[in-house]
C-alpha cells in the first residue's frame, strides 16, 4: 500500500511547517503552522486550503512555535474535527502561543481600522480568541517515547526529543513496514538550557530541517559579548534592546544576563523583559523539570533579578526610563509584539543598540534590519534607522550544518527519500549537495504544494 506526501509549507521557505501524509484512506497533518515574512507567503494564511480540513484525521505536532502550530485555529473552523497529538509541553506552549496571535491580530486588526493604514476597509483578524478555545478542545497529550496508533490503527507515531525548545519532539511515523521521520526543528548539542537531541535510527523517508543548512554558527562568547554591548550602552546612556522569540530565547538571554551579574561583568543595570508570553513560557520551566537542565536556583533567580513588565501602561514607562537600561521584548524578528512600541520611540536614536539573536526570515523587519534599512514601517508609520544594529547567532536554537550532520549520523542506513525542508533556497541547496558528497544521499527539494507518492 503506497502513501502520499504534501508539502503545504516549508518548502522553500522556513515558515508555515505543514505535511500532509495519506495513507490507508486516512489523512494526518504533521505541524500546522503560520507562514511569516514576505507578504507573499503571509498571504498564504488566508489562501484556500490544498484539501478540505474536514477530511482530515488527526494533526500531529513537533513543538509549540507559531511557524509549526499558528494555523490550528484557522483549520478547526474551518472544519477540521480530529485529534491535536503533542507533547504536554508541547500543547501548554501551544495554548500560550495561540492565545497570543488571537490577541495580536485582534489589536492589529483594530488599529489598522482605525488609523487607516490597511487596504481593506474593514480588516479582519486572521482567527480570533473563540477560535482558539475551540482549537484547544481537540488537543490531546503524548508522552515522548511512546507508541501511539492512528485511526483506523493502520499506522502509529511517536515523539522522541529534539532540544530547540521546550517539548520540542521529532515524530517518527509507521505505516506500514515504512518508518518517515519527521525531523522538526533540530536543537543543538550545546544548548545551554536544553539536553542534546536525540537521533533518529532508523528512516526509509526523511523529511529533514535546513534553516541552517549553509551555515556553521560562531563559535562566539555569548557572555562576553552580551558585557561588551550592555557595558557600552552604560557608556553611551542609552538603550539595548533585545528583540527575542518568547520560547526558550528570551529564557537564555535571561538566563546570561543573571550569570554576568553574579560575575560582576556587568553594573545592575536595569532590565526590563517586556513579554508577557516569554513570563508564561518561563512559568512552564517550572512546571516541566523533567525537559530541561535549568537548576531550581537560577529558575527562580531569573524571575526575582528582573523586572517583569505586564501591562502595555508599564512599556511606555519603561520606554520614558532615562536611566541606562536593557530590554528583552519579543518578537524575535520585529513581526510584532511589544519590542515594535520600543522601536517606534528608540529607534531613531544613536544611543540605542538593537542585539537581533538568531534568525531572520526574509520580509521581516528583522531581516530588513539587516540588509542595512535606513527606515521601518512601524505601527504605519516610517521610523528612521539610527541606532546601531548588531547580529548575534551563537544563541540559535536551531542546528547548524555540522549539527544536522551529526543528528542524522547513527542511521542504520540511508533512507530511501530525503526530502529537504524548512529552509530558504540557497540554505537547502547547500545541504543538498553536502549530503551528496559527505554520505552519497540524493536529497529532493520539494516545493509548495508538491505531491510525493512514496
Amino acid at each position: 500500500m503506497k502513501a502520499k506526501l504534501q508539502f503545504w509549507g516549508a518548502a522553500g521557505c522556513v515558515t508555515g511547517s505543514k505535511y500532509l501524509l495519506e495513507y490507508d484512506g486516512h489523512k494526518v497533518l504533521v505541524d500546522c503552522g503560520m507562514f511569516q515574512g514576505l507578504k507573499a507567503l503571509r498571504l498564504l494564511n488566508r489562501a484556500t486550503w490544498p484539501s478540505d480540513p474536514a477530511g482530515i484525521h488527526a494533526v500531529v505536532l513537533t513543538h509549540g512555535h507559531l511557524d509549526h502550530v499558528g494555523l490550528l485555529p484557522r483549520l478547526v473552523r474551518d472544519g477540521f474535527r480530529g485529534e491535536i497529538y503533542g507533547t504536554t509541553p508541547t500543547l501548554a506552549i501551544a495554548r500560550i502561543v495561540l492565545e497570543d496571535s488571537a490577541k495580536i491580530q485582534v489589536e492589529e486588526a483594530e488599529r489598522a481600522r482605525e488609523e487607516g493604514y490597511s487596504r481593506h476597509a474593514e480588516p479582519e483578524p486572521l482567527y480570533t480568541p473563540e477560535d482558539v478555545e475551540a482549537c484547544l478542545r481537540l488537543f490531546v497529550q503524548t508522552d515522548k517515547d511512546r507508541w501511539y496508533s492512528l485511526p483506523p490503527k493502520a499506522w502509529r507515531f511517536r515523539m522522541r526529543y529534539n532540544g530547540h525548545i521546550l517539548g520540542a519532539c521529532f515524530v517518527e511515523m509507521e505505516l506500514g513496514a515504512t518508518r518517515a521521520v519527521f525531523s522538526g526543528d533540530i536543537g543543538r548539542p550545546a544548548d545551554p538550557l536544553l539536553f542534546p537531541p536525540e537521533r533518529p535510527r532508523q528512516a526509509e523517508v526523511l523529511l529533514l530541517e535546513s534553516t541552517y543548512g549553509n551555515r556553521l554558527h560562531p563559535g562566539l562568547d555569548m557572555e562576553e559579548a552580551l558585557a561588551s554591548e550592555i557595558n557600552g550602552t552604560i557608556a553611551d546612556r542609552g538603550t539595548c534592546i533585545i528583540p527575542c522569540f518568547a520560547v526558550e530565547r528570551l529564557q537564555v538571554v535571561m538566563l546570561l544576563l543573571l550569570n554576568l551579574r553574579r560575575r560582576n561583568r556587568i553594573p545592575r543595570i536595569q532590565v526590563y523583559v517586556d513579554s508577557p508570553m516569554g513570563s508564561n513560557v518561563l512559568e512552564l520551566f517550572g512546571r516541566f523539570p523533567e525537559w530541561h537542565k535549568l537548576s531550581p536556583k537560577d529558575f527562580h533567580a531569573m524571575k526575582a533579578e528582573f523586572t517583569l513588565i505586564e501591562s502595555y501602561r508599564d512599556t511606555w514607562n519603561a520606554i520614558d526610563d532615562s536611566r541606562p537600561k536593557v530590554v528583552i521584548a519579543g518578537s524575535g524578528m520585529l513581526s510584532g509584539g511589544r519590542v515594535l512600541a520600543y522601536l517606534s520611540q528608540l529607534l531613531d536614536r544613536t544611543e540605542t543598540r538593537i542585539l537581533l539573536m538568531g534568525y531572520q526570515a526574509e520580509g521581516t523587519r528583522g531581516r530588513n534590519l539587516l540588509d542595512g534599512a535606513h527606515e521601518l514601517k512601524i505601527f504605519g508609520k516610517y521610523v528612521p534607522v539610527k541606532a546601531m544594529v548588531r547580529h548575534y547567532e551563537s544563541l540559535s536554537a536551531h542546528a547548524d550544518q555540522s549539527e544536522i550532520l551529526w543528528w542524522i549520523s547513527e542511521l542504520e542506513k540511508a533512507p530511501d527519500r530525503v526530502f529537504l525542508i524548512h529552509g530558504e533556497p540557497t540554505a537547502r541547496d547547500a545541504l543538498r549537495v553536502k549530503l551528496r558528497d559527505t554520505r552519497g544521499w540524493i536529497a529532493e527539494l520539494p516545493e509548495m504544494n508538491e505531491e510525493i507518492i512514496l
